[in-house]
């Protein structure tokens, strides 16, 4: 005889595909919900591995901003120490010049002349004294342009004065020393 079929098998295989999609949008979802995760922990860990890199980035900057710092310092004492050493070499190589300044105060001073004063203002020499006569000063004059240590005479002062019947002439002359030494220098 033949069978019928008069449960309401359209219902129950309705219900059975509901659920089977129930089960599949949850596993859907889970599985979302699970790959979101992966990814948000994934990235979560690339950024704590950037930061951990930038700070050790920080620290070597640090670092080395701190040596920097230091070779300025050094590089500094370095200047003040060459520039003293400078100064050092020129007082070395101008030692002969106040011997041969001496020297030549003795050589370009003619009979006749006093010096009252000698000053001396850098390179600059003044003289100043009395002469017997005018042409004393001349050739005190002539006597510098001739030195070798000494050049460019130039007259300040020269007025005649008359002291117990005495005639002389008070003069102020004024000179450049030369430096032969800096001169040597230069050249090379």
């Amino acid at each position: 005889m033949p069978s019928i079929n008069l449960l309401p098998w359209r219902e129950e295989q309705r219900k059975q595909r509901q659920t089977n999609f129930g089960i599949a949008a949850i596993a859907s979802l889970a599985l979302a919900a699970l790959v979101a995760v992966g990814f948000n922990m994934y990235w979560d860990h690339r950024i704590e591995y950037q930061k951990s890199r930038n700070a050790r980035l920080e620290q070597e900057i640090s670092r080395l901003d701190a040596l920097i710092e230091e070779i300025a310092a050094l590089e500094r004492q370095k200047d003040r120490l060459l520039a003293r050493m400078e100064i050092i070499e020129q007082l070395q190589r101008s030692r002969p010049d106040s011997v041969h300044l001496f020297d030549q105060i003795v050589r370009v001073q003619p009979d006749g002349v006093f010096f009252a004063d000698v000053n001396q203002d850098g390179r600059r020499v003044e003289f100043g004294g009395t002469a017997e006569s005018s042409t004393r000063v001349s050739a005190l004059m002539r006597n510098i342009e001739d030195s070798p240590w000494l050049e460019d005479p130039g007259l300040n002062i020269v007025e005649t004065t008359e002291d117990d019947g005495v005639r002389r002439s008070r003069f102020k002359v004024v000179a450049r020393q030369v430096s032969k030494v800096t001169e040597e220098d230069s050249a090379q």
